[in-house]
């Protein structure tokens, strides 16, 4: 179809205001938060589910491929229109359009900010546990593609356990509704499939999001280490000992002298690394297991463990952990977030091996993870201007993939595998697997017009 042409059936769907087509506006779309860029053919900005089933009918029809878009925090490349196209921009469609307390759950659009919709239910005294550190810009549309998680996932885990229902538009316009309010829902998993798939299956209109009471107490508590094989260790004990706080924290050196430069947490500058220990739940009994998880650091030969008196302490050890990847800015200009996952036993080995990988490449590595769930987040520092310091970056970033999966794990926790990560599926996935997948893909999308190039490679 003529690109024009194009552009005025979907002004004649959404209105001229909301289809988007300068060469502003398309470099504006270009990029998301990985390395890589590519420009659509048009960005238009629906109002609602029949507006979107619109654009898909004309999309499967013309076979343009489509991406769905919130914020673009995506760190893997999942939002990159690698294929041109149309970029389906959820932005306008960010209503909160029920809370039922006594169900405990809330229906949004995809275009709600995470911290948005759970600053409205803490006032409720309810809270939606899913915390990505890109909370204050990331969409719940988006957390739905990349199965987000954060450092409350340890406790209460990923999106995926946390929507319950959803409406969706297919590939042709046809919209469907799976799952609900109940428990147990009769016929296929469809969420299971539908959360973290990328965008490569449909597009969220809708969600039915699960709530939880609000913890009534709250313990933070910052223990400081002179190694990171100590910090790492505490972790593994911690677990152990059967404590499953709400989340378990690592950070280290160089990322904590990299926060101090921009947010003056107070973190010390001469230790290896910290952990941001939380415990939350019933008063009762939780005296206790701060107890034993000082006890425990003390066995691993912890400097000192700092508990905060009050809410203003605790917001600013959480400042410093959510603001860490934007503050390496301050080391080097351009980072590359790796995301693997290792068995927590192994988080020694294998942080000692990502370390030595950097060495090789001569590249600045900084450590800023979910320790309690193995999810590691090495971010490599470099300067993209320099063509040869991105070539060695993508290669160290292959390496660290590689020693996680070697070491039990797998390529990612909570990022996605987007364009960043398509050779690396291969560490974790065998031809069988992969064609399995594609089959999969092929059922649901049969013009493979959603979100192309992403998340499977191809044959």
């Amino acid at each position: 179809m003529d690109r024009q042409d194009l552009i005025m059936q979907l002004q004649e769907i959404v209105g001229p205001e909301n289809v988007l087509s300068s060469d502003v506006d398309l470099e504006l779309y270009s990029y998301d938060a990985s390395l890589d860029r590519a420009r659509p053919d048009v960005v238009v900005l629906p109002d609602c589910t029949e507006q979107v089933s619109r654009i898909m009918a004309l999309a499967y029809k013309e076979k343009v491929p489509v991406l769905g878009r919130g914020s673009g925090t995506n760190l893997t490349g999942g939002t990159i229109p690698v294929k041109g196209g149309i970029v389906v921009h959820f932005s306008r469609m960010n209503r909160i359009l029920e809370v039922d307390l006594p169900n405990r759950t809330v229906t949004v659009e995809p275009g709600v900010i995470t911290l948005d919709l759970q600053t409205e239910m803490l006032k409720k005294g309810f809270v939606y546990a899913p915390d990505p550190a890109s909370q204050k810009v990331s969409t719940i549309g988006g957390n739905f593609g990349e199965d987000s998680g954060g450092p409350h996932c340890l406790k209460y885990g990923t999106t995926t356990n946390h929507i319950i229902g959803a409406e969706i538009v297919l590939y042709d316009g046809t919209v469907i509704q799976t799952g609900g309010k109940t428990q147990d829902n009769p016929g296929y998993d469809l969420m299971g499939l539908l959360v973290g798939s990328e965008g490569t299956l449909g597009l969220a209109t809708k969600m039915i999001l699960k709530l939880l009471r609000a913890p009534e107490a709250v313990k933070t508590m910052l223990a400081i280490f002179e190694t990171i094989e100590d910090g790492a260790n505490t972790v593994s004990e911690i677990i152990a000992e059967g404590i499953i706080p709400a989340t378990l924290e690592m950070m280290d050196n160089i990322v904590m002298r990299a926060v101090e430069e921009t947010i003056k947490v107070g973190y010390p500058l001469d230790a290896a690394c910290v952990l941001i220990i939380e415990l939350d739940g019933m008063p009762d009994g939780m005296d206790k297991k701060a107890e034993l998880i000082m006890e425990i650091c003390k066995r691993n030969r912890v400097r000192e463990v700092k508990l905060a008196r009050n809410e203003a302490e605790r917001a600013i050890l959480w400042a410093g952990r959510k603001g860490a990847f934007g503050s390496v800015g301050q080391v080097r200009p351009s980072y590359l977030c790796c995301d693997g996952t290792v068995p927590r036993t192994k988080l020694p080995e294998v942080l000692a091996k990502v370390m030595e990988a950097g060495k090789k490449y001569q590249l600045p590595i900084g450590n800023v993870f979910h320790a309690g769930d193995g999810n590691l987040h090495p971010l490599i520092m470099f300067d993209e201007r320099d063509p040869d310091e991105l070539d060695r970056v993508r290669k160290l970033g292959t390496e660290i993939l590689k020693i996680c999966a070697d070491a039990g794990g797998t390529i990612s926790g909570e990022h996605g595998v987007g364009l960043e990560k398509l050779k690396e599926t291969r560490f974790i996935f065998n031809d069988q697997d992969l064609k399995f997948e594609r089959t999969i893909k092929t059922a649901m999308d049969p013009a493979g017009i959603f979100n192309p190039g992403k998340m499977i490679p191809e044959t």
